[in-house]
């Protein structure tokens, strides 16, 4: 008797949990990164008088030490929400470039994850997409945009993605 195959939802595949988690939560780290970025330069502007640029060339020349302080707490949030959000668009950029299939999955990402307003619905996002990809149906949007998370993840998380293992392994045999 053949095994009957449970297709399974590609959002909860484990491999790609992580990324489809990330960009999903791209807009929000965003528009959180933008805000507390304002909301400091207003409160140094209001507190002190002047930008936190020239608070800082101040301080530093100063020789002010400002650890412990919430100023610098907040600065290492910041600096580190930055990075990952400059990970995950040197990530995207690399796989706009590089990959051949890249343009096409470049413009998928960003309609449906980047952009700075999220569209309504998976036709809108069609709608946008078709001066990039020919002949996109709904279909072809679900397999190319698992396609395209896919190979993000590759860029993301390198080596670690199962294909790239089964692929190494068909190299270097564990058993040799």
């Amino acid at each position: 008797m053949p095994k009957k195959t449970i297709k399974q939802d590609v959002t909860e595949d484990p491999r790609y949990h992580d990324t489809w988690r990330l960009l999903k939560k791209y807009r929000d780290v965003v528009w959180s990164m933008e805000l507390s970025v304002q909301q400091m330069k207003n409160q140094f502007q209001i507190e002190y008088g002047s930008s936190i640029e020239d608070f800082l060339d101040s301080v530093y020349l100063a020789g002010a030490d400002l650890s412990g302080t919430d100023l610098e707490d907040h600065a290492r949030c910041i600096d580190r929400s930055n990075k990952m959000l400059t990970l995950v668009n040197n990530s995207i950029e690399l796989l706009r470039t590089r990959h051949k299939h890249g343009e096409d999955y470049y413009w998928l990402l960003y309609y449906t994850y980047l952009s700075p307003q999220q569209l309504k619905n998976v036709e809108e996002i069609i709608e946008q997409l078709r001066p990039h990809i020919r002949d996109i149906s709904l279909p072809t949007y679900y397999r190319k945009r698992k396609q395209a998370v896919e190979a993000l993840s590759s860029v993301l998380w390198g080596f670690t993605s199962k294909e790239c293992r089964d692929i190494l392994e068909r190299f270097f045999p564990k058993d040799e």
